[in-house]
C-alpha cells in the first residue's frame, strides 16, 4: 500500500483532502497543529518514523488577514523545502505541495485569467512570494512533484472571519452582510473538490504548477446574494464606488481537466448550499 504523510490534515483544505487521498487506497498518516513542522528535527523525526512514499504538503500560516505579511512565512518557506529535502533523502516517490494563485502576477492576467504557463508569477505579498520561493527550490530538487495553485475556497470548517462564513453567519442572524468589493470578479471552488484534486495530483505523474480552482468566474456580490437567500438573510450591503484590486482573478484549469483528467464535482450552487447547511448545523 502507498504509505503517506499529509501536513494540516486537520485543516480546511486537509480535511477533504485526506479522506479523497484514502478513498484512492493511501495509507494516510496525518498531521496537524499539534505537530511543530517548523522544528527541524521534528520534521526529520517525522519523516524518519513514518517513512511514507508520498507526501501531500498543506500546513502553513494561514490565519484569516494575518497571512498576507505574517513574518512566519519565512518559517513556512524553509520548513517546507526542508521537508521535501528529507522525504526525497528517505526514499520519497512523489510529492504534492500546496500553492497559491498569490504567486501569479495579477498586474499581468490576460483579461483576468491565470494559466500557469504565461501568467508571470511576480508576487505582491510576503506569502505569495515565500509560496513561489518554496516552489522555485523543490523544482530543481529532481523530486516527483506537482504544486497545487489554489484560488478561492469555500466549504465546511472553514475559518469564521472568511468571506463565505462571515455572509452566512450574518445572514443566519438576520443581518445584512457587509462587501468590500461587490464588483469583483472571481473565482470560488469547494474545499472537498479541491481536496480531490490534491489526490488526484498525488495519484497522477503531472509535474510543476496545476491550477486548483473551478475556471468560472462569479462577482462577490451575486455569490454574496446567493449565500444571503440560502440562509433566509437580507440582501448584503455593498459600497457605491468600490474599486477592485484586481478586478477580475479567474484560473485557467486546462491543465487539470486535460493532463490530469480532474473535474470538479459539485457546481456552485449546490456547493453553497451544503456551506450553508452546514454553517446552520453549527447554530443549533
Amino acid at each position: 500500500m502507498k504509505k503517506l504523510l499529509v501536513t494540516g490534515a486537520g485543516g480546511f483544505i486537509g480535511r477533504p483532502a485526506a479522506a479523497a487521498c484514502a478513498a484512492l487506497g493511501f495509507e494516510v498518516h496525518g498531521v496537524g497543529r499539534e505537530f511543530d513542522l517548523t522544528d527541524g528535527g521534528a520534521r526529520r523525526a517525522l519523516i524518519n518514523d513514518i517513512r511514507p512514499s508520498h507526501l501531500l504538503h498543506l500546513a502553513w500560516e494561514t490565519r484569516h488577514g494575518y497571512f498576507w505579511t505574517a513574518p512566519e512565512n519565512e518559517l513556512w518557506l524553509d520548513a517546507t523545502v526542508d521537508l521535501a529535502r528529507c522525504f526525497q533523502e528517505a526514499g520519497g516517490q512523489r510529492a504534492v505541495f500546496a500553492g497559491s494563485c498569490a504567486e501569479y502576477d495579477w498586474t499581468a492576467m490576460d483579461q483576468g485569467v491565470c494559466r500557469e504557463n504565461t501568467t508571470p508569477c511576480r508576487p505582491a505579498t510576503l506569502y505569495g512570494q515565500a509560496k513561489q520561493a518554496a516552489h522555485d527550490r523543490i523544482a530543481e530538487s529532481g523530486l516527483s512533484y506537482a504544486w497545487g495553485r489554489l484560488f478561492l475556497l469555500y466549504g465546511p470548517h472553514e475559518a469564521e472571519a472568511r468571506l463565505a462564513p462571515s455572509i452566512i453567519r450574518a445572514s443566519l442572524k438576520g443581518e445584512a452582510a457587509e462587501l468590500k468589493e461587490p464588483d469583483a470578479i472571481r473565482d470560488f471552488l469547494d474545499a472537498r473538490d479541491a481536496g480531490a484534486a490534491l489526490a488526484a495530483l498525488l495519484a497522477d505523474d503531472v509535474a510543476g504548477p496545476v491550477n486548483i480552482a473551478s475556471g468560472t468566474g462569479i462577482a462577490i456580490a451575486d455569490l454574496a446574494q446567493r449565500l444571503s437567500r440560502l440562509a433566509g438573510g437580507p440582501d448584503p450591503i455593498a459600497p457605491e464606488k468600490a474599486v477592485p484590486d484586481p478586478p477580475r482573478l479567474v484560473a485557467d484549469i486546462s491543465r487539470l481537466k486535460q493532463e490530469v483528467g480532474f473535474t470538479p464535482a459539485r457546481d456552485l450552487d449546490q456547493g453553497l448550499a451544503d456551506a450553508v447547511n452546514w454553517w446552520m448545523n453549527q447554530t443549533t
